[in-house]
């Protein structure tokens, strides 16, 4: 007997084929420092400008990818010139959340504003596909993909939330201040912070590499 089933996949005579075959599943990785420079410095020398501006600013703002695709120019910059800090409605909450923009990220989205002369109401990020208005999050989705197999990172363990979780990763190791991590990624609970950084599973196996027997 051979059917399908659209919620598990594929069924042929009968055997069943799970949906998470051959595909890894569980939180995405951040990205390690060496890893964000060796994509910063190859979209720099490949003159990337919409690249560039995008994963710098995906990494400052520990944006979710709905909320990053939707900026616009006037959300991050003001009379021309890109802010250092600013604030925006989570889609997917209705709080409000802020984030702080790098020097280098402000030169890079600068530098991509006066490259396609993008106006204050525009998207930040616009589509290249007719019929929407901006990057899509499955576009979105794509690019990262190829910046993480572009420095030789499987691109099945990454994806947007690897982005989302890079510095607030770095800030809590260099930190450990759960609280402050909780504010900028905009969580309501610290137990959703402990739960989506994997803090508890990282620190247990920190503690692990440190008792020797």
């Amino acid at each position: 007997m051979e059917y399908i089933d659209q919620r598990k996949g594929t069924h042929s005579k009968g055997s069943i084929i799970p949906w998470n075959k051959g595909r890894l599943v569980g939180p995405k990785p951040p990205l390690k420092l060496k890893e964000i420079w060796g994509i910063r410095v190859r979209l720099q020398l490949a003159t990337q400008t919409r690249d560039l501006a995008l994963f710098n600013l995906a990494i400052d703002s520990k944006l979710r990818g709905c909320d990053l695709v939707r900026l616009k120019v006037q959300d991050v910059a003001h009379s021309g010139r890109v802010l250092s800090r600013t604030a925006i409605v989570q889609q997917k909450t209705g709080r409000p959340v802020q984030f702080e923009l790098t020097e280098q990220t402000r030169t890079s989205i600068e530098a991509w504003i006066s490259a396609v002369a993008l106006r204050a109401h525009d998207y930040l990020f616009p589509s290249r596909v007719s019929g929407s208005p901006h990057l899509s999050t499955r576009q979105y989705a794509r690019v990262v993909k190829s910046w993480v197999e572009s420095i030789g990172l499987d691109p099945l363990e990454y994806g947007t939330h690897s982005m989302r979780r890079t510095k607030a990763t770095l800030i809590y190791r260099r930190t450990r201040n759960l609280r402050a991590v909780q504010l900028l990624l905009g969580h309501t609970k610290l137990e959703s912070t402990v739960r989506y950084l994997g803090i508890e599973v990282d620190d247990a196996l920190e503690m692990s590499e440190q008792t020797e027997v």
